[in-house]
Formats: C-alpha cells, structure tokens, sequence
C-alpha cells in the first residue's frame, strides 16, 4: 500500500481542515502549481479532486505513467472526454452535494460545463484555500528554494566572470540561462531581463541585440526553478567603472533595500516595510521614481502570495518567503534595483541570497581589452 510523503500529507490534511470548515464535501484543484503543492505530480493536463478519505487525480494518458511514478498512492483516472465529464460520475459515485473550486483558476467554460455536469450537486466558490496555504512554506519548500537561489546566484558568478566586450543583453541572457540548467535548474524562473545603461530604466526590459562595453552599467533579473521552485534576484554590475550617476542611485536603492529587510519580523505589517523603503528614498528625493512594489511571495510560481506595497495587507508570518527589491528608474537614463529572496524566521528574518550587494563588489574588473 503507497503513502504520500509526510509533507504531502500534512498539505492534504490542511487543505481539508479548510474546506470541512466551509460545509463543503469536496474540493476540486485546476491550478497547475497547486495540483503539484498536494500531490507533487506535475503534468499539463489535470485536476486533483480532495475527498475525505481520497484524493482522485484525473489527467489525460500522455501522463498515465507519470502520475503512477509520482502519485502511486493516489486514484489516478485518465479521461477521455472533458474534464466536467470525467468527474461528475465521481461526484455522483460518492454522492457529493458541495464541491468546492476556486474561481481564479477555473475558466468560465469548465464552470459552465461541470455545473450542469454534476446537477444536483453544486459548485461552491471557495477562493485563495490553497493560496493560504502556501503562504508558510514548509521545510521542504524551503530547502528548494535554498537550492535554486545557490544555483541562481553560482551562474550569475560564472557568467559575469566570463563576460566580454560586445556579449549583448541578449546573449548575456541566454548564458545565464545555460549556466543555469548546466548547475541542475529545470530552466529560468521567467523570461531573464538584462537591461543595458538607458534600457534599465525599463522595470521589464526585455534583452536586445545592445552591446555590453567599457563603462556601461548593466541591470540583470533573474532567478532559477529547482524542483518547481523558483528564485528571483536582481543585480546592477558596473564594468570597469561606476557612472557618478548611477553611483548615488545605488547607494540610495541599496539603503532602501537594507532598511526594508531590517525592518521585517512577524507581526509587522508589510505596508510599513514599504514605507521604510519609501522613506529611505525619500529622503534622496528619488520616492517618485520607484513605480512598483516592495516585493512579492515566491513559491511554486514566481509571482505568488503576499504582496508588499502600500496597501495594507496584513502583517508578515513566520515560514513565508518573500523578495525584497526596490527600484528608481529614470527615462532616458537608466535605473537601479535590488534583490534579494528573504525567510521570515520567529524572530525576524534570514535573507537567503548570498550574492554582494555593496557598490564595489558590483564593479567588473575582469574584463578583456
């Protein structure tokens, strides 16, 4: 007889408590990442069906023999028709009358079909179960996230010691990508952005064919997936020299950056951990041109729950993991952010990332004339 693995269970266990709570009979999960939170199976096409005493999982039969590798001690159906119609026998079979789905992730479409599929039983909107959840990232969680910023921040070293005159954002890019997957990631967190001198005003620049010279300053974001979980960094390097300009921007961005990580610790609520970015900037009089938020939850998916900005969001929790990275950027000349990925601990926090962050380190030395 299979087990899930203790982590699994204990997401399972969670995840039932919750919706037992709301009334409801079951649970029906259509989000990819969180289909992979509760089970750890991982494929493109499936929905996890949360029962009682039963976790059904239903894919189609390009993934038979992967979801009997990853989840042998789930009930693995292979549909041959729509989802709707695969699982309202199930609901009919142990006579559900509550399900319930989170309407994020569910189209309008697949709603349509699986309420009239599964009369008289009702869908019941139950949205963020999962989310909640995977706030408060367990010790497993956190041991992959360990290994992706390592393999993250290994390729960058690498990379960047092997830069040459004339490599574009472009090719810089997809060397950081290769040197990524060559330490073991599954591939980039998202698409990578290397934004060279005027460029990196762009908050999302996106790599071009601008080369890399002597005196340029270079913004490059970028992060690692290992075992589906994702890193986020985001570093200026300076080559050879550091423009008077961008040297007061970074030491004001990084003081922003300091005062923010100093400043988390449970309890604390992360609309005032942006505001002491926010004032550290606004004291250098750059508080207008930082144009998004403080920084974001990262998990299974780059961009996930909570969200630091100035909304009042509540306060931070023990085990969540989260990006620290403010940013000015200035149109027509450039910008500075930094990034770093931070474990909120009992007592206060642990930033995760290793890479230097002070303005010196930044300079690339090793460049070839």
């Amino acid at each position: 007889m299979h087990k899930a693995p203790p982590h699994i269970t204990a997401r399972l266990q969670a995840c039932r408590t919750r919706i037992q709570q709301k009334g409801l009979d079951g649970y029906l999960v259509t989000r990819r990442t969180d289909q992979y939170y509760l089970t750890g199976f991982d494929g493109e096409d499936g929905a996890v069906l949360l029962l009682p005493r039963q976790v059904i999982l239903v894919t189609d039969g390009r993934f038979k023999e992967a979801a009997a590798r990853t989840t042998p001690w789930a009930k693995a159906i292979i549909r041959e028709d729509t989802i709707a119609k695969t699982v309202a026998p199930l609901l009919k079979r142990h006579r559900l009358e509550r399900i319930g789905f989170d309407p994020d992730h569910l189209t309008v479409r697949q709603h349509a079909g699986l309420r009239k599929a599964i009369r008289p039983a009702r869908l019941v909107s139950l949205p963020g179960v999962t989310e909640q959840l995977r706030l408060i990232k367990d010790e497993t969680e956190v041991t992959a996230l360990r290994e992706a910023i390592r393999i993250a921040e290994s390729a960058f070293r690498t990379v960047i010691r092997q830069l040459r005159p004339g490599t574009t954002e472009r090719q810089l890019a997809a060397a950081l990508l290769f040197e990524m997957q060559r330490e073991g990631a599954e591939g980039a967190s998202f698409p990578i952005i290397v934004a060279e001198g005027p460029n990196s005003s762009l908050p999302h620049a996106v790599p071009g064919d601008r080369p890399i010279k002597r005196g340029s300053a270079v913004l490059i974001d970028w992060g690692a997936v290992y075992r589906g979980y994702c890193s986020d960094l985001t570093r200026v390097v300076f080559i050879h020299r550091i423009p008077p300009r961008f040297r007061r921007l970074y030491e004001h961005v990084l003081a922003a950056q300091s005062a923010a990580i100093r400043s988390i610790r449970p309890a604390v609520r992360m609309c005032d951990v942006y505001a002491a970015a926010v004032d550290r900037l606004k004291q250098a009089g750059m508080d207008r041109h930082f144009p998004h938020g403080l920084g974001h939850g990262i998990g299974l998916d780059i961009h996930e729950a909570p969200r630091i900005s100035r909304r009042p969001a509540g306060p931070f929790q023990a085990g969540m993991v989260v990006t620290v990275e403010p940013g000015v950027y200035y149109p027509g000349f450039g910008g500075v952010r930094i990034e770093d990925d931070v474990l909120v601990t009992n007592s206060g926090c642990e930033i995760l990332s290793h890479l230097e962050r002070d303005l010196e380190s930044m300079v690339v030395e090793a460049w070839s004339t």
